[in-house]
């Protein structure tokens, strides 16, 4: 059988790859712990659970939707960008609901590029934002995010010939994997950048509500020169801890939105309508739990200070799930993930795995109980002591 040339330069995906890992560790006998992935380990909210079970009945929920959404969920996707960022958006030509934002992701990059384009990628980052532009036979440019610069992108020293090849700029924050909440100039910034090269704009708004310390995660779509050219995509997955729902949305230019809801209608058929109905009332309620900040802050401050205390010391993130711990020993950061799975059972994801800027980190999700998190702490403590 033959298959597509660009299926060779497409990776496993990391999270195939890491659950492919656990369940062979585990099928061993292996008691294993696994901080790898960001899947929250507390349910929703049961009345979101209920209002779902409801739509699910209704004669019409199995009917076909369309790739543009209900106009209620739409309106209702306005309603909360007005209230809970200021920002008034047209539901109309503004707003498109996503199956996911890695879906949303992706499928951005198919419509904006063309082989042989650029996409200017946050590094590290979501393994999409690198995903999606090698799907369209486009090429990435990595902008690091480093400790000496808060973990924001340095876009002066962009090489002149990438940026005229550059048609996409893709980055998010809270970021995932290293927590950092975006600066309060950042999105003026990529908005200047943007014109001056006429690039097309996103912001992954994915963790949106889960900011630490009093800080609040703002949208870029609060900067209108970042409005006029780019999107936001904002994903109710970790606010409201339903990941497998794939519920998310595109947000801002219209012309962006229409491109890509033109794309989308050859590709998939929307969302299931039972998700939207469920999706709109959810946005209209003020007394849903959302995430457990107060659970996450927790497990974020009991796992640094274990973490210092078996010489790995990291910096509390301001947001996201995740701690972003810079590989304690020589080793690189996959080999130092390998030897935590064989010598203590525990599953980090090793920082390569979010661009080049990741090596020398590990991430660990804050998506498992205290008890099990420190006792995957200290089972690492005691791989390092002996080593």
């Amino acid at each position: 059988m033959r298959f597509s040339d660009r299926m060779d330069a497409i990776p496993e995906y990391v999270t195939a790859r890491l659950n492919r890992l656990i369940a062979e560790q585990r099928a061993a006998g292996v008691d294993v712990i696994s901080l790898a992935i960001g899947d929250p380990d507390l349910p929703p909210d049961p009345r979101i659970r209920a209002h779902l079970a409801e739509e699910v009945q209704r004669d019409d929920a199995a009917r076909y939707p369309t790739n543009l959404g209900q106009p209620e969920l739409r309106e209702a996707v306005a309603e909360h960008y007005a209230r809970r960022f200021g920002v008034v958006v047209d539901p109309g030509t503004e707003v498109l609901p996503l199956l996911g934002a890695k879906e949303g992701l992706a499928h951005l990059a198919l419509a904006v590029l063309d082989p042989g384009a650029l996409s200017l990628i946050a590094d590290p980052g979501y393994p999409v934002y690198h995903g999606g532009p090698l799907l369209a036979g486009a090429d990435s440019f990595p902008l690091p995010l480093l400790p000496a610069n808060g973990f924001q992108p340095d876009l002066d020293h962009v090489p002149a010939d990438v940026a005229a090849r550059a048609r996409l700029l893709v980055c998010g924050y809270p970021n995932n994997p290293t927590g950092a909440v975006a600066a309060p100039d950042l999105f003026a910034r990529l908005a200047a950048f943007g014109d001056r090269h006429d690039l097309v704009l996103c912001h992954d708004h994915a963790y949106a509500e889960i900011a630490y310390d009093d800080l609040q995660a703002p949208s870029a779509l609060t900067d209108p020169g970042f409005r006029s050219r780019g999107i936001e995509v904002l994903s109710l997955s970790k606010t409201y801890s339903v990941p497998g729902w794939r519920i998310a949305f595109a947000v801002g230019s219209p012309a962006i939105i229409s491109v890509l809801q033109r794309l989308k209608t050859q590709i998939d058929s929307g969302m299931f309508p039972a998700l939207q109905r469920t999706a709109t009332w959810m946005l209209r309620q003020s007394d849903l739990d959302g995430p457990p900040l107060a659970v996450y802050r927790a497990r974020r401050d009991l796992a640094c200070a274990r973490l210092a205390e078996i010489g790995m010391p990291v910096t509390p993130p301001q947001g996201g799930m995740y701690l972003w711990v810079p590989v304690p020993t020589g080793e690189t950061s996959s080999a130092f993930a390998t030897r935590l799975v064989e010598q203590a059972g525990v599953v980090v994801t090793p920082g390569s795995a979010y661009g080049s800027a990741g090596e020398g980190f590990v991430r660990m999700a804050l998506t498992v109980p205290e008890e099990r998190l420190l006792e995957a702490l200290d089972r690492i403590g005691a791989a390092l002591a002996a080593s």
